[in-house]
Parts: C-alpha cells; structure tokens; sequence
C-alpha cells in the first residue's frame, strides 16, 4: 500500500513485506515488518549485505513501494542522503535544484545560495547532471538535502563524499546543526552507531529485531555474519 501521513510524529511500519522479482523466482527482501519510533529518535540498522537495510531506507524515503503492508509518516523525511537517482540527466544541476525545491514548498533563492556555497560544484552547478561525476552528484544530493529542511534524515551510510575536509564539512552540517532531528543510519560499523545512535535494529533473513543496547544487537548482528 501507498505511503500514508500520519496524524502524530511517528514513523510506522505496519506488516511490510517487499518481494523482487529475480531470475529464480521472487525473493522475499523484508517479510512481515514492524517497526515503530519518534520522529526525532536516533536509530541504526545493522545487517548483512543483501539483509534489505537499503531497500527499507527506500521505502521509508517513498522512492520505492513496499509489496504489501503500510508505511506511515507524521514527519517530513528525506530521500536517502547523497542519493541522486531522482536527478534529471538532461537539466543542469540548477534547473533540478529549482525543480526540487518547487516540489518541496522550499525558497529557491535559499536553496540556491545554500547549494552554491555548500556543493562547492561552481561552474559545474549550470552543467548537466549527466556530465557529472558520482562524487558531483552525491554533492549535489546532500547539499539540497541540508537546504530543504527534514524532520527526519535516513543515511544510507555515512556520508563518505569528496575529501576529508569535505567529509568533516557535510558531519558538521549533518550530526551537530541539526542534533535534534531524527535519523535512521544504516551502516556496517558498529562505532558511526554508537556515535550517532541512541538504539539499533538488526535484520537478517527478512526479519527486524530493535535493541536498546547497542553491544547486544551488534553482539547478535556478529552472529550472522
């Protein structure tokens, strides 16, 4: 089912099952999830590669549906940080910064200085995302991502773009502004969880466990690998 609002500052999923449809057949990805927390919470999630950690961040984000069950929102949340799938090639990074920020209610002069002075892209803004590089792209995404105000920010990884002064730049922006918003952190380093986290999921075989302490659940994220 479609992504729903919600009426309190929760984040839901109630019964979400995703299916992909693979050469052998159809694999289940996340089967039957649950999942519950407070707009402003802090919580990882750990699992193996293939657990289904991105395609919950996507879900949760609206950029893909889930096969069955409902998700709900009573939070703005973003796309998942430094994902630029939902560029247009063709436009220049400029016309979809405009773009974007029409569809988001955001002033486009303010995500326009903010873009400018944060990307650091200069002449390269007005050029075609598809003559980009990755690493532009990725720029380009967490900028507007800062610009466009969330409640709640999902992070597929931490954000590992451009140098290390520009990594320290995007942390700053990111974890110590806007402390006081939410974040779902999907990462396999157990220390960017603690860092960042106040609890942590684990999935494995479709299934999610939540642990409020988060040596027991990487403890049990260690005995799957």
């Amino acid at each position: 089912m479609v992504k729903q609002e919600s009426d309190s500052r929760m984040i839901r999923l109630d019964h979400v099952t995703k299916n992909y449809h693979i050469h052998s057949g159809w694999r289940t990805v996340l089967d039957d999830i649950n999942f519950e927390m407070n707009g402003n919470d802090k919580i990882g999630f750990l699992g193996r590669n293939g657990a289904g950690k991105s395609t919950l961040i996507r879900l949760i984000s609206g950029v893909e549906q889930p096969t069955s069950g409902v998700i709900s929102c009573g939070v703005s949340v973003s796309w998942p940080l430094a994902f630029g799938g939902a560029f247009q090639g063709t436009l220049t990074g400029m016309d979809n910064l405009r773009f974007i920020a029409r569809v988001y209610g955001s002033d486009i002069v303010h995500v326009k200085d903010f873009v400018e002075d944060f990307a650091e892209l200069g002449k390269y803004l007005y050029e075609p995302v598809k003559t980009y590089s990755a690493g532009m792209r990725a720029r380009l995404a967490f900028a507007l991502s800062m610009a466009i105000e969330f409640d709640c920010f999902l992070i597929d990884e931490i954000i590992s773009v451009g140098d290390a002064r520009f990594h320290k730049k995007c942390e700053e922006e990111l974890f110590e502004k806007r402390k006081d918003r939410g974040i779902i952190l999907v990462s396999h380093e157990v220390h960017n969880i603690k860092q960042h986290c106040q609890s942590v999921c684990v999935l494995h075989n479709g299934k999610l466990q939540h642990f409020n302490d988060i040596d027991e659940g990487y403890a049990v994220y260690n005995s799957q690998i």
